[in-house]
C-alpha cells in the first residue's frame, strides 16, 4: 500500500532542489531531510504501513504553510498534511517522493468566547486541551475520541472524529462552526459561520472528513457546551455479545438517547481490567456502559429507564456509578481499551465500520465465526449506540503471512458492514486502509463525482494523493465494484 520509491539518485537530486528553495523561505530547523529526522513521520497510528517522506517541514505560521504549498505546486510534488499522527487508517502516511507538512507548531488556543460558547483554535491543539482550558468557565468540547489526550483538532476535522459521547452530542462535523484553510493554490478560504447557518453550499461539511485531500486546515472554531449538572453510568453484564447487541437496539427502540452507549466483549474487558482496574465484570461475555447526563432529575429518570431495559434484555448484573470518581473509572477502562489490548498481543489491527443498530447481534456473531475461520483472536470495542464498530484483530507481524491473513479478516468485516446496509468507516476515515472497499461501497458514478470534487479544489492532485477515493482502474484491479443491491457475503445476514 505504500508509495513506490524513486531511484536513489533521483530522490537525492529532487530533494536537494526542493530543500534549497524551502531553506530560503523557512528557518533551517523547520526543514528536515536526514533519515533519522524523517523516521518519526513514517506512519500514523496504523503502523503496519510505513513510508519515509522525501522531506518534512514544520512551519510556524500561515505564511510558512503558503510557502511550502507554493514550492510543492511549482515542483509538482505531493504534500501530506499531518497533525498528531494518531489516525488509524493511514491518512497521514507520507509519500516517498513527497513533502510531509507537520502542523505541530500550530498549537495555540487563539480566542475563547464564553458568552457565544465557542473557541478559535489552531489545528495542532489537542482535543482534550480545549476542555481543560475552558473548564473554569463551566464549559467543555463534546467530541472525545479515546486518543483525545494526544489527537489534534486538525486531525479530528480531517477524519470527522467522534468519541464515546457522539451518540448524543454528535461527531466533529456537528461541533465545528468554522474552518480556515489554505488551498493548494495558496488561497485562504473561510468556510462555515459563527452564526447559526452560513450562505451557499455547505463547504464546512465537505471539508470535515475530507482527509486532507481538499485543503490544509489552519484554524478551527469549535462549539462549546455547558457542563451538565449531573452524569451517571450504568454498567450491565451479559452472557453473550448477541444479547448485549440486542440490548443496545432495545435501549434506542425505547426512545432513550444516552450520552454514551458503549460495548466491550470479554477479551477486551479482561485486557482493560488488568491494565487500569476499572472494576469491570470479568465473568461477563460482554458489558454495556450507558451514561445519562443533564439535570439531576433527568439523569435519575433516564437511568431508571435504562436499567429496566437492560434487565428485560437479559442483563445478568447491573451496577450504577455511585459517584463521579467511579463514573470516571468506568470510562477510563473504555478509553484505555486500545492500549490495553496492545499489552496482550505483539500487534493488533483496528477496524472502523458502521452498521444499523438492529444488525449488531448478527454482525457480532459473524465476526466471531470469522475469528474462528482465520484463527485470529478479535476483541470487540465500539460505540454501540450509533453502530460504530471497532474490532481489534490480534496478530503477530513477525509470523510470515499473518499480517496478510489479518488484512483479509479486516476486509471481510468491512464488506460485512456494507452487506447489512452500513458503511466502511465511522470516524477513522478511509486513508489507505479501506481504499479497496470504497469500490464496493460506491458505484462508478459516485466515485467519478468524488474525483470531480477533488479536482475542483486540487486540479493537479497534489494534496494527500492515493488516499480516500480509489481510481476506477484500482477498482477494476481489485475485481469488485458495487452493484445495485450490494453484496451479501453470508446467507444468514439480514440487510437493514
Amino acid at each position: 500500500m505504500s508509495a513506490v520509491r524513486e531511484a536513489p539518485v533521483d530522490r537525492r537530486s529532487r530533494q536537494s532542489e526542493v530543500v534549497e528553495r524551502l531553506a530560503r523561505l523557512l528557518p533551517a530547523e523547520s526543514v528536515l531531510v536526514d533519515r533519522e529526522e524523517l523516521k518519526p513521520y513514517e506512519c500514523d497510528g496504523l503502523s503496519a504501513y510505513r513510508e519515509t517522506p522525501l522531506i518534512a517541514v514544520i512551519p510556524a505560521d500561515e505564511a510558512g504553510v503558503a510557502a511550502v504549498l507554493a514550492v510543492a505546486r511549482d515542483a509538482r510534488m505531493p504534500v501530506v498534511a499531518r497533525g498528531s499522527g494518531t489516525g488509524l487508517s493511514g491518512g497521514a502516511l507520507p509519500l516517498a517522493d513527497g513533502i510531509l507538512l507537520s502542523l505541530a507548531k500550530f498549537n495555540r488556543i487563539v480566542e475563547v468566547d464564553p458568552l457565544g460558547r465557542k473557541a478559535r483554535v489552531q489545528p495542532g491543539v489537542t482535543n482534550l486541551r480545549i476542555s481543560q482550558h475552558v473548564a473554569p468557565l463551566g464549559l467543555y468540547y463534546a467530541p472525545d475520541p479515546s486518543s483525545q489526550i494526544a489527537c489534534s483538532i486538525g486531525g479530528n476535522v480531517a477524519e470527522n472524529s467522534g468519541g464515546v459521547h457522539c451518540l448524543k452530542y454528535g461527531l466533529t462535523v456537528h461541533n465545528v462552526m468554522r474552518v480556515r484553510a489554505l488551498t493548494i493554490e495558496g488561497d485562504a478560504i473561510d468556510v462555515g459561520s459563527e452564526a447559526l447557518d452560513a450562505p451557499g453550499y455547505d463547504l464546512l461539511a465537505l471539508l470535515t472528513g475530507s482527509e486532507g485531500l481538499l485543503a490544509v486546515t489552519l484554524e478551527v472554531t469549535v462549539r462549546l457546551l455547558a457542563k451538565p449538572e449531573a452524569a451517571q453510568v450504568v454498567m450491565a453484564s451479559f452472557t453473550d455479545v448477541e444479547h448485549a447487541g440486542e440490548a443496545v437496539a432495545n435501549v434506542i427502540g425505547a426512545g432513550i438517547v444516552p450520552s454514551g452507549l458503549e460495548m466491550m466483549d470479554r477479551l477486551a474487558t479482561r485486557a482493560v481490567e488488568d491494565f487500569v482496574h476499572a472494576g469491570y465484570d470479568l465473568q461477563a461475555e460482554a458489558i454495556l456502559l450507558a451514561e445519562s447526563d443533564g439535570t439531576r432529575e433527568e439523569v435519575e429518570h433516564q437511568i431508571a429507564k435504562v436499567i429496566d431495559v437492560m434487565r428485560s434484555s437479559g442483563a445478568t448484573d447491573i451496577r450504577c456509578s455511585a459517584n463521579e470518581a467511579e463514573r470516571l473509572r468506568f470510562w477510563s477502562g473504555r478509553k484505555a481499551a486500545f492500549p490495553a489490548v496492545g499489552r496482550i498481543s505483539p500487534d493488533y489491527y483496528c477496524i472502523d465500520g458502521s452498521i444499523p443498530r438492529g444488525a449488531l447481534a448478527a454482525v457480532l456473531k459473524r465476526i466471531e465465526e470469522l475469528s474462528a475461520q482465520y484463527g485470529l483472536r478479535c476483541a470487540n470495542v465500539f460505540h454501540a449506540g450509533d453502530g460504530n464498530l471497532h474490532p481489534l484483530i490480534l496478530y503477530d507481524a513477525n509470523v510470515p503471512g499473518e499480517l496478510e491473513k489479518t488484512e483479509r479478516f479486516a476486509s471481510d468485516i468491512l464488506e460485512l458492514c456494507i452487506a447489512v446496509g452500513g458503511t466502511i468507516t465511522g470516524e477513522h476515515g478511509v486513508g489507505v486502509e479501506k481504499i479497496n472497499q470504497m469500490c464496493l461501497q460506491f458505484g462508478r458514478a459516485e466515485i467519478e463525482q468524488f474525483h470531480a470534487v477533488k479536482a475542483a479544489f486540487d486540479p493537479d492532485g497534489l494534496l494527500n494523493p492515493g488516499k480516500g477515493v480509489p481510481l476506477l482502474a484500482r477498482c477494476a484491479e481489485y475485481g469488485a465494484m458495487r452493484v445495485k443491491g450490494g453484496v451479501l457475503p453470508h446467507p444468514d445476514l439480514p440487510r437493514f
